[in-house]
């Protein structure tokens, strides 16, 4: 019996840190893993998935996204192993597991709370911020096929760089276990409250984004660039490519999907014509075009 709560016809927009996006055809918020396992096993092969957490690092398009979207946000296992281990699952927050981890004198884990997504996010992309990775961390994860079978799997499974994990194909992390060094519980929330400090100081606020819309090119920053061709302040519709900080999109207020996705490809291009340097995206870009 699945105990989650299933919708149809949820507007996805209210589900994103850009405020944007069209309709998911069927929205389900598993109770627990296990809940979750139950429904992937009930989902039928050929029905398109989409898995969410906070939305943070997204742009749905405005078409929406066909078939089931699971929230893994309800995935909020979070707790303390012995020897600076700590077992965490995808729907925690990166800034909570953070100060979890401060508070109990364990050091290492202070940049995940300028992360603005989740732990299954994090894992995703090898998540970074002020210079600390996720991966650098992990010593195995727990993961899940679209079919509820699921797998333990260790760091040496997966080739992992910059803003990018290979793995085996397939497969969605349910949690990880993390391991950190002995810190002082003090001195790991002061330095957490000095990096949030330090990041409104230099990426923008008070409006919807996505945080880096593009992984910076080697021995270069994307905002940098986007900088140097003159798009601060460039506006289309209700998207705006941020005037404190280049690589950040905002919604200014009634953007659609599409206005921001045109100033994305316009950085991309206006960047590879001026400086031959081709921007990869870090958000992913889902659904389909046009509103619904």
């Amino acid at each position: 019996m699945i105990r989650g709560q299933v919708q149809v016809g949820v507007r996805l927009a209210e589900l994103t840190s850009w405020r944007v996006g069209g309709m998911a055809e069927r929205l389900f918020r598993p109770a627990d893993k296990d809940d979750l396992k139950r429904f992937l096993s009930a989902l039928p092969a050929e029905e398109p998935l989409t898995l969410l957490g906070l939305g943070s690092n997204v742009l749905v398009r405005d078409g929406g996204l066909p078939g089931t979207v699971i929230l893994t946000s309800s995935l909020r296992g979070l707790s303390a192993l012995v020897e600076g281990r700590v077992y965490v699952e995808a729907g925690v927050p990166c800034a909570r597991l953070a100060r979890f981890c401060a508070g109990l004198g364990l050091a290492g884990a202070e940049f995940l709370a300028g992360i603005p997504g989740t732990v299954g996010g994090a894992l995703a992309m090898n998540a970074g911020a002020f210079g600390g990775e996720t991966w650098d961390w992990v010593e195995a994860v727990e993961t899940v096929d679209r079919y509820g079978k699921t797998y333990l799997r260790r760091r040496e499974a997966y080739e992992v760089g910059y803003r990018r994990v290979q793995g085996p194909a397939g497969e969605y992390f349910l949690a990880a276990w993390m391991r950190f060094v002995p810190g002082d519980p003090e001195a790991g929330l002061r330095r957490i409250r000095e990096l949030l400090a330090r990041r409104s100081q230099t990426q923008p606020t008070g409006w919807p984004s996505a945080g880096s819309v593009f992984k910076n090119p080697a021995e270069e920053k994307a905002g940098r660039l986007i900088e140097a061709c003159g798009l601060k302040g460039k506006r289309i519709g209700g998207a705006e490519i941020s005037r404190r900080h280049a690589n950040f999109i905002l919604n200014l207020g009634g953007a659609k999907a599409a206005d921001i996705e045109a100033l994305i490809w316009l950085a991309k291009e206006e960047v590879e014509r001026r400086f031959g340097i081709e921007l990869e995206p870090e958000v992913r870009i889902l659904g389909k075009a046009g509103e619904t």
